[in-house]
């Protein structure tokens, strides 16, 4: 059930006091959600979850609500305290910069990574990872995740591109179902202005860096850091040997993955599986 506007609690948690206050504040100011998503550039229906409590307030969404309402630094500093109390560590790092990248690079080897995915298909992962959380904590989750893709609808979306393993195509995560959304929502952007997105097949044979999750985030001033997870644990790597060595390990997948056009043919044919079947006529 989604946590009404009324029903906050800015003593429960940090994000329903954050809620609090961006209403409290937009209201000080008069100013209609429609309104402040004219202003900061963000959904209508984003900034109602945050609202609400359901979506993750990820950056640079704080800087542009004090902006907004003359707030000098309140919603960053709340985000501060939003992020520890909600982020495990080892991922904090990774979101700050995720946020601020001009390039992000993601390979998935059995998921599709965070930033394309649907939110059906979001809380199945969670689900399997998470089988004793409550039906609220998953959707949650989910709602984060959803919130970090904005960052590729902002006014100056980073360059995104996205390699996957065949194998997240064809794994039924989440049923049928799910997996026709997922694999339908993969093909907008496989080849546009700023996302691109292979995919390695099964004919490749073994490749470098075929494991678990990478990403990484190049910033404006051309620093890179790269993140690996695998197994359920993640670490964050910004030394310069290691991150050349990741880059790397990213250049070959590219050489060895289908063209984005390839790529597209083989996500539909994938789709093809999970495509209810007909009945027939009678």
């Amino acid at each position: 059930m989604s946590v009404g506007a009324r029903d906050l609690d800015p003593g429960r948690s940090a994000r329903e006091l954050y809620g609090t206050e961006l209403l409290r504040q937009r209201q000080l100011a008069r100013m209609s959600l429609d309104g402040l998503s004219e202003v900061v550039n963000y959904s209508k229906t984003h900034l109602h979850g945050m609202e609400t409590a359901e979506r993750l307030p990820l950056p640079p969404i704080s800087e542009k609500l004090d902006v907004a309402f003359g707030t000098g630094e309140l919603f960053q500093g709340l985000w501060g305290v939003v992020k520890r109390e909600h982020t495990p560590r080892r991922f904090d790092h990774c979101l700050e910069l995720e946020a601020k990248a001009a390039r992000i690079q993601a390979y998935g080897a059995t998921l599709v990574p965070g930033l394309l995915q649907t939110s059906a298909y979001a809380r199945a992962v969670f689900h399997r990872s998470n089988p004793s959380a409550t039906s609220e904590k998953i959707a949650s989750l989910a709602a984060d995740r959803m919130s970090r893709q904005e960052v590729l609808r902002s006014d100056n979306p980073p360059d995104y591109w996205a390699i996957l393993d065949e194998a997240v195509l064809r794994r039924a995560v989440g049923g049928p179902a799910v997996m026709r959304e997922q694999l339908t929502a993969l093909l907008p952007p496989v080849d546009t202005a700023r996302t691109t997105i292979q995919v390695i097949s099964f004919e490749a044979g073994e490749y470098a860096g075929m494991n678990g999750i990478t990403i990484l985030l190049t910033l404006p001033d051309d620093s890179t850091t790269a993140y690996q997870e695998g197994g359920g644990s993640g670490e964050i790597f910004d030394d310069r040997a290691t991150v050349a060595q990741r880059l790397r390990d990213f250049d070959r997948m590219k050489a060895c993955a289908l063209s984005p056009e390839a790529s597209a043919t083989l996500i539909e044919e994938a789709l093809e599986n999970f495509k209810p079947c007909e009945l027939p006529q009678t």
